[in-house]
């Protein structure tokens, strides 16, 4: 089992469920072992469109909306879900609230005398012209990569290597990748100043981030299809980016110790 957190927030982004690549059993186990005040679910948890394509919808996908249910009753967690492209519909029902559960289209979450503006992200997309990498990154040419991502570190495991993400590789070297992230974020730094926040949350590029912008904050919570990370607020109100495989190996570790 992982070690057990309890913090202010957890923020989690882009789980895809209804899709073969994500990971939401991992996930589940996660959120078992790092409970929060506050969950903020920052879009894309479920893949609509993938759905509407004929993907299947799994029992892992089910445990984890079990799970969320449980830790609004059990650990009486706060759960602000807020609406992402690949979960659009949704807009039909936002805003909506019932008991600890609130589904919008974005959120301002305060943290000491810091107001935050959180959301998505594909808002993003509306305004830059610069998509093409996206696009090949995207549906069919994504859908590729994460297969040969799963082929490549199957072999890797069975030669006692670690997990290595192709499609993180490859938004580090082409270009039109880099420089789409780099917009992506000043846009949306822009975007929360606009409204009167000190920085802005995001998820939809499945890039994990922390990054300061002046006195801006960016914060982006990556995936749970790649990255497998989220974003942590402690109660001083410290940020962090925590992955799941770096908390399985501080476990393998601890274990390590006890023998």
């Amino acid at each position: 089992m992982l070690r057990t957190n309890h913090y202010k927030t957890i923020i989690v982004s882009d789980v895809h469920l209804g899709t073969k690549n994500s990971k939401a059993k991992e996930l589940v186990r996660f959120l078992k072992t790092n409970t929060c005040e506050k969950l903020i679910l920052n879009g894309d948890i479920i893949d609509g469109w993938q759905l509407k394509k004929g993907s299947k919808w799994k029992k892992k996908h089910t445990r984890f909306f079990r799970l969320v249910m449980k830790l609004m009753d059990k650990h009486n967690t706060e759960i602000i879900y807020v609406r992402g492209n690949h979960d659009d519909f949704l807009d039909n029902l936002i805003p909506i609230q019932f008991n600890k559960l609130s589904v919008v289209k974005d959120h301002y979450h305060y943290s000491g005398n810091k107001k935050y503006y959180v959301i998505h992200g594909d808002v993003f997309d509306a305004i830059t012209t610069n998509l093409k990498w996206l696009a090949m990154l995207g549906d069919i040419g994504y859908t590729f990569l994460l297969w040969l991502n799963k082929v490549y570190n199957n072999r890797r495991m069975k030669k006692g290597l670690p997990y290595y993400s192709l499609s993180k590789i490859v938004k580090q070297k082409v270009k039109s990748a880099v420089s789409y992230i780099s917009d992506f974020e000043t846009e949306l730094v822009k975007l929360a100043k606009s409204r009167n926040c000190q920085g802005v949350i995001c998820g939809h590029i499945h890039h994990p981030a922390m990054t300061l912008y002046g006195d801006m904050e960016y914060m982006n919570s990556g995936d749970w299809v790649e990255s497998l990370s989220a974003i942590v607020e402690d109660f001083e109100g410290k940020w962090d980016i925590v992955y799941y495989s770096d908390l399985v190996q501080e476990e393998k570790d601890d274990e390590k110790n006890e023998d």
